[in-house]
């Protein structure tokens, strides 16, 4: 994503992305000084304790190894997914590794990326769980104006911050449960109801702001539906 799509997201020593929201605390999860036995493992669905060691191995790596831990996780998460009786928690392996460690992973990758969209849907769970009164007001400002994506996303037009919470966790959970691209297309639809309501609400406080924010909303929504077709191709990595 454009990186300021949804929040603000800060890591603790380095440089802050322009945004509205700030980081909220999170656990930087523990260190793994050592790769190798992760690189020699056999092609498995990868255990849970094997996934957030990979993605607390990210920090400190030099830039390509980064990104290779980036995509080999991305790809360790959906194939785990797969074969796991819980992946709910996978759904909720930003509470248990900290949303800092995944943007210190995902959210320098290709917005149209595997962890790409993965760090999108993380982020926005943890957007719609922090500010669900915001983002419910965003939505019932947007719907009326994209009623077709509405449905798409799955969200009643009166849609109340418990209806955002639920929404947040069907659509990461989809991802990881049922058919990959519906799920990345519910949150580009989802996407583009808040851009619609960022651009029509009744009382933006800072338009300029605002519509900066709708525009990169589309972006992203625009990055979500290209790597649905991606993922419907096999090509998406």
């Amino acid at each position: 994503m454009d990186r300021a799509d949804v929040v603000r997201y800060t890591v603790p020593g380095r440089p802050q992305p322009v945004g509205w929201m700030p980081s909220r605390e999170g656990d930087p999860g523990r260190k793994v000084s050592d790769m190798s036995d992760e690189r020699r493992r056999p092609h498995r669905p990868a255990p849970y304790a094997d996934l957030t060691a990979l993605i607390d191995a990210a920090g400190g790596r030099t830039e390509q190894s980064r990104a290779e831990i980036a995509a080999a996780t991305a790809h360790a998460l959906v194939s785990a997914a797969r074969g796991d009786s819980d992946p709910d928690r996978l759904v909720g392996l930003a509470d248990s590794v900290g949303i800092d460690t995944l943007a210190e992973l995902w959210r320098d990758c290709d917005p149209a990326s595997l962890p790409g969209v993965l760090w999108v849907l993380y982020l926005l769970r943890q957007w719609c769980r922090s500010n669900p009164d915001d983002v419910a007001r965003l939505w019932r400002d947007g719907e009326p104006y994209a009623p077709a994506d509405a449905v798409v996303a799955g969200v009643g037009e009166h849609a109340d911050p418990d209806d955002i919470r639920r929404l947040a966790d069907s659509v990461l959970g989809g991802a990881y449960r049922g058919d990959f691209a519906v799920a990345l297309e519910r949150a580009a639809a989802f996407f583009r109801v808040i851009a619609a309501g960022r651009r029509e609400g009744p009382a933006m406080r800072e338009p300029v702001a605002e519509l900066a924010l709708a525009d990169r909303n589309e972006r992203t929504a625009t990055n979500l539906a290209a790597a649905a077709r991606a993922w419907r191709d096999g090509t998406l990595r």
